[in-house]
């Protein structure tokens, strides 16, 4: 069976404690315009992409990436110019 727990004593902390506001408090801070919560980051994209699973042969991969950052970018942008040039795309 169990027992009912004791409830522990809260302590009370005076008012007079808060802590300063400091310079890095309101970097951290919520930001609001009037009453609604700006969100913080990147704003969201007019048209996003969708993740999607692909597999591809590893060399082609690995010089995918060896071309550097940007490589997923790259690869999107090859698609559509082949589409285009398909007429699959307009």
């Amino acid at each position: 069976m169990t027992a009912k727990k004791p409830s522990m004593p809260t302590t009370w902390t005076d008012p007079d404690d808060a802590p300063e506001l400091t310079e890095a408090f309101f970097q951290t801070a919520d930001r609001y315009d009037g009453a609604t919560l700006k969100p913080r980051g990147r704003p969201k994209a007019a048209t996003t992409k969708e993740a999607v699973k692909l597999r591809l042969d590893a060399d082609v991969l690995a010089a995918l990436r060896a071309s550097g950052d940007g490589w997923q970018t790259r690869i999107n942008d090859a698609l559509r110019a082949s589409l285009a040039l398909a007429g699959k795309l307009a």
